[in-house]
């Protein structure tokens, strides 16, 4: 997510469009005649309440591929991105991964954000063999499948890490700063009830306690009845499995209610606007999120600093990072795929094969992949309120 040399963005604003005047699976030449078409496909919330990260993702991409033409990193070929909008809804995801799928010059594709919508992608995808990264996705079962062993999808792969070390972390964190009894809350999502999951099996493990254990619907934002039952108990924290639009009047209206203790959650919070939706109520609430912060490493630095050069309309936010280094990955398994390559679609499969088997250092780490398509580093962060915005406490790496 995060960078730009001008020369190149007007250009890279049309080629986000896709290639006017040709049909899918053209596999044609650009304007000029020279050079063939390949596409990555960007699926991602573009429009409703996580728009901020939706927008971020597909920034990052767009970065990372005008570095790539602008340093003509496959010979022959220019790469554009195709961005579709999947409402971080799971029909709407499968729509737009069908829509996807059906132009034979889509190479990869960098998403989803929201692992309940990729539950729903992933075999379209798969179908089509078309490689999949997902810059956000922490479902453990979406790489281990139901019994936590076996890859459901050899086309998908991801960059962050799962949730089974974000619950580790996140339960270790609370514990260390004291905290023995814990209501937890999710929104039956894929994401969140995940993240509930393992932190309490980690809470458990490192001898706390979860007094009270309620979910609420996605769509709700009244929340008063849910308050009414976990406020008896008497926590002394409220752990959340969900994203910030629910988050940020969850915290807002705990402590109305004079629920006065922190609230913490995943990296579906890490999100300024979880602190704008939550107000001053949000003051000493925590958040744990993938990755170290993208501003503690040089590579990071270099990441924002091309980003803002970029002047996109909108911030990286949260796994802009990790989006970048995801497109990145789909480009170097093009430059072994597409070398000798006549098309796309019939290079399908050797793009999979060479993007498992990647390993360079991006901005997140070195990016590399296991057997099952998870990154090889574990790496998570936790953060707190202070002040009217997150700030960083700690890093560690559970690989």
């Amino acid at each position: 997510m995060k960078f730009a040399v001008p020369v190149v963005v007007a250009a890279l604003a049309l080629s986000a469009c896709g290639t006017r005047g040709e049909e899918p699976g053209a596999g044609s030449t650009g304007g000029d005649g020279a050079k063939k078409t390949v596409k990555i496909g960007v699926i991602a919330p573009l429009s409703g309440d996580l728009s901020a990260l939706g927008k971020g993702i597909q920034h990052s991409v767009e970065l990372a591929v005008q570095q790539a033409n602008a340093a003509n990193a496959i010979p022959g070929w220019e790469i554009k991105v195709e961005a579709v909008d999947d409402e971080g809804k799971a029909d709407v995801g499968k729509n737009g991964a069908t829509k996807l799928a059906a132009d034979d010059d889509v190479a990869g594709v960098v998403g989803n954000l929201n692992s309940s919508v990729s539950q729903q992608t992933q075999p379209v995808f798969a179908a089509a063999n078309i490689v999949q990264v997902s810059p956000a996705n922490t479902g453990p079962s979406l790489t281990r499948g139901a019994d936590g062993n076996t890859r459901p999808y050899k086309t998908f792969f991801r960059t962050c890490t799962t949730d089974i070390t974000q619950g580790a972390f996140a339960a270790k964190f609370l514990l260390d700063q004291g905290i023995k009894k814990v209501a937890t809350i999710h929104d039956k999502k894929t994401y969140g009830q995940g993240l509930v999951q393992y932190f309490t099996e980690a809470f458990k493990a490192g001898g706390g306690e979860v007094v009270v254990a309620q979910t609420i619907n996605p769509d709700e934002s009244n929340y008063a009845p849910v308050v009414s039952k976990v406020a008896p108990a008497k926590p002394e924290a409220v752990y959340y499995g969900g994203e910030y639009p629910q988050a940020g009047p969850l915290s807002q209206q705990m402590k109305a209610a004079g629920l006065n203790v922190p609230l913490m959650g995943g990296d579906g919070i890490y999100d300024p606007t979880f602190i704008q939706l939550a107000g001053a109520t949000s003051e000493g609430d925590f958040a744990t999120s993938v990755g170290e912060p993208t501003d503690a490493t040089e590579a990071g630095k270099k990441f924002l600093a091309e980003y803002e050069a970029a002047k996109f309309a909108e911030p990286s936010a949260a796994y802009g990072g990790y989006s970048y280094d995801a497109a990145n990955a789909i480009i170097e398994g093009l430059k072994v795929a597409l070398k000798d390559a006549s098309d796309v679609k019939s290079a399908r499969q050797a793009i999979v094969d060479a993007v498992g088997q990647v390993s360079f250092a991006g901005v997140t780490g070195q990016v590399a992949f296991d057997e099952f398509g998870d990154t090889k580093v574990k790496v998570i962060s936790g953060y707190k309120v202070e002040g009217g915005k997150w700030t960083f406490v700690k890093s560690e790496n559970l690989g």
